[in-house]
């Protein structure tokens, strides 16, 4: 006699759950991500510009505006930005922060993202 072989019902119930975890885990944070990539674009956006090593703190909030507008970017807003010159007197822009997605119940993720215009070039 041969031996059956495959999976259990409590084997296809478990790979099942923990197929359906990870898909609600990408649910929940592919739209950071995709927000992440927008912020990125918009930074190397000013950073492309020509007129960039002039512009003005007011300047780059403006265009930084103008891209968060067009490409729907919330979780950042002027306050997050920060202006430093390098070491060679060239000025950077840059942003730093998170974005906590509840998962469920009392459990959620935390996602620290960083763009800079010192990057972008």
């Amino acid at each position: 006699m041969k031996k059956q072989q495959g999976m259990t019902f409590l084997g296809l119930v478990i790979l099942i759950a923990v197929g359906v975890f990870f898909a609600v885990l990408a649910m929940k944070l592919t739209p950071s991500y995709i927000e992440y990539f927008a912020v990125k674009k918009a930074i190397a956006r000013i950073a492309h510009d020509p007129a960039f090593p002039s512009m003005s703190k007011a300047d780059m909030i403006t265009a930084f505006q103008k891209s968060a507008t067009i490409d729907d970017i919330r979780n950042v807003e002027t306050k997050d930005l920060a202006f430093l010159r390098d070491e060679n007197g060239k000025t950077v822009l840059s942003v730093d922060y998170q974005v906590v997605v509840p998962l469920f119940s009392n459990i959620s993720v935390l996602l620290d993202f960083e763009a800079s215009t010192d990057n972008a070039r």
